[in-house]
């Protein structure tokens, strides 16, 4: 799927897709991965909107850093938050549903009965901000375009699509390479459509900064670079009452400030100079809303959800040779107090993670099941004792703050690994000095990173805090030049294409990739594509949980903690829908103006 860039933990990787039969026509209005589609052809709108929410106001959002582009598409720059909001899909995915697509640019599709394509049929009144028709060769240039100058992760992404052949003006076929990827088709009608007329005399691979032109619900209305932009609604819009429309896009104007410093954020919703937060900050949430705990203006609420938390972890970069070792990679995670941190720091709110697809079917536990055995006996290459014999154990401590049992147990793992102590310096069997640079983008880490640079120090590791910009930190990342950074990496229901870009070696040496460890691993890379092409729900849940037991037990990170709510704090100007979605906060498409 295409990645929304705010709600970096809220990603949808829907697969193997089984067509729902709910039309009289030559096509079908939606398609599903393994179950009936929920919403039949006759639908009215998704079950978790209000279809009767007012179309007025305007909603002031905040992000943190800056911006110096209005192209997502690109590596280059730093693009504006809010961009989805000005571009459409052949397809849009229901958020009650973690299987399920239907027709938005795309008034249906049909795959073929050999699974080796799909062809999508345009709705002949979809129409660019400019009103000129939106037709297949938008699709054609967008595809071809997107590979050729766009963000190096289309390439890994659309890998298995071997060709376009457009019907006519409105009909488009994605020819694929195999019949095994099932996912391929949903993947494809989320990609975001854009005009080719308006990009033909523009150079698409730069930060563009003149506005863009559009067919989504809302377009550009004024922008301020690095310091906030105003989108606002399109009147009449030509989707507006389509059935995955209706109770969406309610409010006339979304702005979003830009600021620098965290705190300053928070002060400024407590102002009121601002709408909505999504609290991830454990501190902030026990303690900086108090003042306004009698405000019946301001609301503050916990929100169950069902999805898939991923990883948030302190990550190696296995680019660095000083992290080649993985006994001392193990050494180093034992070294990290959660429990102590928790307990401290985080009032107690957070579970440890311990699986790459966390609060999921997905993650591992124990030991290997019987069927996970046959997968990993199947496999073409070796995969370590460790992995059948062991459950993983990232550290466990009282809480105390005395970490001297994991800290004795990562003393004897360096031992037996040949690293020496000498003078109070680690030092491994050549004699250099183990130590390195953590990377961070919030001051607010600090804290945490603090006390597990203290615990490293007892181990004779010299670990150092750097705190950069958004455009440095960016950058830094993009080029892999960090030696340690905090990931957060969010899953979907349903693991698929995505998992190249993660953990593939062919992406861990291009730039910008989502491979951040820089991961070149045969079973991984096997494992992945078990995943892609597994034939059911069932083996997918199974090959996902070999490569989550791989991944820990190589000790790529130390994985770091998830909670199982949202926080979210906002003022009663803003009002959300009774029931929300499971697997989203429906934010702030489904929302509403309440004054």
């Amino acid at each position: 799927m295409i990645f929304n860039k705010k709600y970096i933990i809220i990603l949808l990787f829907l697969f193997n897709i089984n067509i729902s039969i709910a039309s009289e026509k030559n096509y079908d209005h939606a398609i599903s991965v393994f179950d009936e589609v929920k919403y039949k052809n006759n639908f009215k709108h998704f079950d978790y909107v209000n279809p009767n929410a007012p179309k007025k106001g305007t909603i002031k959002l905040a992000e943190r850093g800056t911006f110096d582009s209005l192209n997502q598409f690109i590596l280059k720059g730093l693009p504006v938050t809010g961009l989805d909001n000005i571009y459409e899909s052949l397809l849009v995915t229901s958020l009650d549903e973690p299987l399920s697509a239907y027709g938005l640019l795309a008034k249906g599709m049909k795959i073929s009965k050999d699974n080796t394509s799909i062809t999508f049929f345009l709705n002949q009144n979809a129409i660019w901000h400019d009103n000129k028709p939106i037709t297949t060769y938008d699709i054609e240039w967008t595809f071809n375009t997107i590979l050729k100058e766009g963000h190096p992760s289309y390439r890994s992404y659309y890998s298995d699509i071997k060709s376009i052949e457009i019907i006519d003006n409105h009909t488009i076929t994605f020819h694929f390479k195999n019949n095994n990827n099932r996912e391929l088709p949903i993947i494809i009608g989320q990609m975001k459509i854009l005009p080719k007329h308006f990009w033909m005399d523009k150079k698409f691979d730069s930060t563009v900064l003149d506005i863009p032109l559009g067919s989504g619900p809302y377009k550009i209305k004024e922008v301020n670079l690095g310091k906030n932009i105003t989108y606002e609604r399109v009147k009449n819009h030509w989707a507006q009452n389509l059935p995955v429309n209706l109770g969406h896009n309610n409010f006339d104007t979304i702005h979003y400030d830009y600021y620098r410093d965290s705190n300053v954020m928070i002060e400024a919703l407590k102002a009121n100079e601002y709408d909505f937060r999504l609290e991830n900050i454990s501190k902030e949430w026990a303690t900086a809303y108090i003042d306004l705990k009698n405000n019946s203006l301001f609301i503050k609420e916990e929100i169950d959800h069902e999805l898939p938390q991923g990883m948030q972890a302190f990550i190696f970069n296995m680019r660095k040779d000083i992290f080649k070792n993985l006994q001392l990679r193990k050494a180093l995670a034992l070294a990290f107090d959660f429990e102590w941190t928790n307990k401290t720091l985080f009032y107690g709110q957070y579970i440890r993670s311990s699986s790459y697809f966390s609060n999921s079917d997905l993650s591992s536990t124990g030991l290997p099941s019987k069927e996970e055995l046959e997968i990993i006996n199947k496999l073409k290459n070796n995969v370590s004792k460790s992995v059948i014999n062991e459950i993983y154990d990232p550290g466990k401590t009282d809480g105390s703050g005395n970490n001297r049992k994991n800290l004795r147990k990562a003393i004897q793992i360096l031992k037996e690994a040949n690293y020496k102590l000498e003078n109070n310096i680690l030092k491994n069997s050549e004699g250099k000095q183990i130590k390195f640079e953590i990377l961070l983008i919030s001051p607010a880490f600090e804290r945490i990173v603090g006390p597990f640079i203290k615990n490293l120090k007892k181990l004779g590791v010299e670990a150092n805090i750097r705190i950069v910009d958004t455009a440095q930190y960016k950058n830094r990342l993009d080029t892999y030049d960090f030696d340690m950074v905090v990931m957060a990496r969010g899953q979907s229901l349903n693991p698929g294409n995505e998992q190249r870009n993660f953990w593939a070696s062919k992406s861990a040496n291009i730039n910008g990739s989502a491979n951040w460890i820089g991961i070149k691993n045969k079973t991984v890379d096997e494992l992945i594509e078990l995943i892609i092409n597994s034939p059911t729900r069932e083996k997918l849940i199974l090959y996902t949980k070999v490569l989550d037991r791989v991944l820990l037990h190589n000790y790529y990170l130390i994985p770091h903690w998830h909670i199982k709510i949202w926080r979210v704090a906002y003022w009663s100007t803003i009002k959300r829908p009774k029931n929300l979605p499971k697997y989203s906060l429906g934010f702030p498409e489904t929302w509403w103006y309440n004054k």
